[in-house]
C-alpha cells in the first residue's frame, strides 16, 4: 500500500467542544499542510511529534483558525504513512473550514474507517486490532472495554496466529509426505499427525466457545421483563435503571410498546426490555404490543417472569412458565402473599422498597457466569471471526475423518488449506477486500 493520495477529515465528535481534531494521512498529506499552514516554520520542516503553534488560511491567505498542528512521519505513525493533526477550536463551522482547507489544498475525504484500514494494509496491525478500535470505541462496560483493549494489543490475534501456524506446519508434513512418498510416514507418525490435529480442533472450538460471551460484551445481554398487567414490569425497570424511564400506572395496558434501556451491571452490559402485559382482554393496539412480547421472548438470553404475589395465580401461569431460561419473580413482597403462592420456589421482591433487588442481580449474574462470562477471560470473538472460525474447524473435521478412514493425504491436505484459509481471514492474512469493505464500513470518519 501506498497510499500517495492524501486523505483528511474531521477525526472528533460532530458538534460544539473545546477542540476538534483534523486528520490528513498519505504521501501528499505534509504538503498540503504547507500549502494552509501559516507559522514560524512550514510543516514539511518540523519535527516529528512536535505540536507547533500557527494559523490555517484558506487559498486567498485569510485566517480561519488559530491551531496546534503536528506531524508524524512514516512508518512511525498510526496509518504507517505520513500523518497530519490539526487541533483547531471544536466549533462546527470553524473544524468544517479547517477541513475545506485540507480538500483545497489537495486531500480527499477520508471514507468510513480508512485510517484505521489504511493502518491495517501498512502492517501497523492485523484485523483482528483493526475490529478492535470499534470495540473500544462503542465499549459501554469495564469488561468490556477490557476485551476491546487486550484485543487492540494483538492477544486474539496472536492465538488465531499460534493455531495458523501450528496448522501450518502440519500441512507442510504432510505435503512433504506426498511430494517424497519415499520417505514414507510410518504408523506411529500418523497417529501423532493425528493427535497434533485434534490438538489444533480444541484450540479452535476453545475460541468458538467465546462467541455468546463476545456478543454479550458488544451487544449487552438481551434481558426480557414480562408478565401479566401490573405486576410491576416497568417498576422494575425504574429500579434497575435508577431513574423513572417508564410512566407507573394502576391502569391496566399502560405499557404497549416494547422499551429498552442499557444498564451496567457490575461491568456487564445489560439490555433491559419493558414489554407490554399479557391478558385476554385486550385492544387492537394493546394485542400488537402483546405480539411484541412474544416476539421478544423468542430471542431474550434470560427472561425476567414477574408476577403480583398479592394477587391469585393465573389460569395461564404454568404455560408462561415453560421457559427454562428465566427468573421467576414473585413482586409486592411489601403487600400480603396470597395463598395461591405458599411454598412456591421463586425469588421475592418489592419494586417499592427495594426487597430482593439485590439478590435479583446476583442471580443475573450467576447466570451471566454460566456463558463464560468472565474478567480473567475477556478476549472474545465476535461474529465474522465465528464464522471463519467455524468454516476452519468443519475443513480440519473432514481432514480428521480423511485420516481415520486411511484415504490418500491428498484429500486431507485440501481440507487443511480450507482451514488455513479460514483462519487467514480472521487476521486478514490472505486477500479479504470484501470483507475488508465490512469491517470499516462500521468506523465513523476520521477514524
Amino acid at each position: 500500500m501506498t497510499g500517495s493520495d492524501a486523505i483528511a477529515a474531521i477525526s472528533t465528535p460532530a458538534g460544539e467542544g473545546a477542540i476538534a481534531l483534523v486528520r490528513l494521512s498519505g504521501g501528499d498529506a505534509i504538503a498540503a499542510a504547507d500549502k494552509i499552514f501559516r507559522g514560524k516554520e512550514k510543516p514539511s520542516k518540523f519535527a516529528p511529534q512536535v505540536q507547533h503553534l500557527g494559523e490555517i488560511v484558506d487559498e486567498t491567505g485569510r485566517l480561519i483558525d488559530q491551531v496546534m498542528i503536528s506531524i508524524h512521519r512514516a512508518p512511525a505513525s498510526y496509518t504507517g504513512e505520513d500523518l497530519v493533526e490539526i487541533g483547531c477550536h471544536g466549533g462546527t463551522l470553524v473544524s468544517a473550514k479547517v477541513l475545506d482547507a485540507c480538500l483545497r489544498a489537495g486531500a480527499r475525504a477520508a471514507r468510513p474507517g480508512e485510517f484505521t484500514e489504511r493502518a491495517f494494509l501498512n502492517g501497523k496491525m492485523d484485523l483482528t486490532q483493526a475490529e478492535a478500535v470499534i470495540d473500544l470505541i462503542r465499549a459501554k462496560t469495564d469488561l468490556a472495554l477490557r476485551s476491546a483493549t487486550e484485543q487492540l494489543e494483538g492477544r486474539l490475534g496472536r492465538k488465531i496466529k499460534s493455531i495458523r501456524d501450528a496448522l501450518v506446519d502440519l500441512v507442510a508434513q504432510i505435503e512433504a509426505s506426498i511430494d517424497f512418498p519415499e520417505e514414507d510416514i510410518a504408523p506411529d507418525e500418523g497417529e501423532k499427525l493425528s493427535a497434533r490435529l485434534d490438538s489444533i480442533r480444541r484450540n479452535i472450538s476453545e475460541l468458538l466457545a467465546t462467541a455468546d460471551q463476545g456478543r454479550i460484551l458488544r451487544e449487552g445481554l438481551r434481558v426480557v421483563i414480562y408478565g401479566a398487567t401490573n405486576a410491576g414490569k416497568s417498576s422494575l425497570l425504574n429500579r434497575l435503571l435508577g431513574y423513572d424511564r417508564v410512566i407507573v400506572s394502576e391502569t391496566h395496558g399502560t405499557t404497549r410498546d416494547t422499551i429498552e434501556e442499557m444498564i451496567n451491571l457490575r461491568g456487564v452490559p445489560i439490555r433491559l426490555l419493558d414489554t407490554a402485559g399479557l391478558r385476554t382482554l385486550a385492544g387492537d393496539l394493546e394485542r400488537e404490543g402483546i405480539a411484541r412480547t412474544e416476539r421478544s421472548l423468542q430471542t431474550a438470553d434470560l427472561c425476567l417472569h414477574i408476577v403480583d404475589r398479592n394477587a391469585g395465580r393465573p389460569a395461564h401461569f404454568e404455560k408462561q412458565n415453560a421457559n427454562e431460561n428465566e427468573i421467576f419473580l414473585l413482586n409486592k413482597s411489601d403487600l400480603s402473599e396470597h395463598t395461591d403462592w405458599k411454598n412456591t420456589g421463586a425469588l421475592r421482591i418489592s419494586c417499592v422498597t427495594g426487597e430482593g433487588l439485590p439478590e435479583l442481580e446476583n442471580e443475573i449474574l450467576a447466570r451471566v457466569a454460566r456463558q463464560n462470562l468472565r474478567a480473567e477471560s475477556a478476549v472474545a470473538i465476535n461474529t465474522r471471526h465465528r464464522d471463519c472460525l467455524r468454516r476452519a474447524l468443519d475443513a480440519c473435521d473432514r481432514a480428521r475423518a480423511t485420516m481415520d478412514h486411511g484415504l490418500a493425504p491428498e484429500y486431507a491436505a485440501v481440507d487443511l488449506n480450507g482451514a488455513l484459509r479460514a483462519l487467514g481471514e480472521v487476521i486478514g492474512a490472505v486477500d479479504v477486500e470484501q470483507i475488508l469493505d465490512s469491517v470499516f464500513g462500521q468506523f465513523c470518519i476520521g477514524k
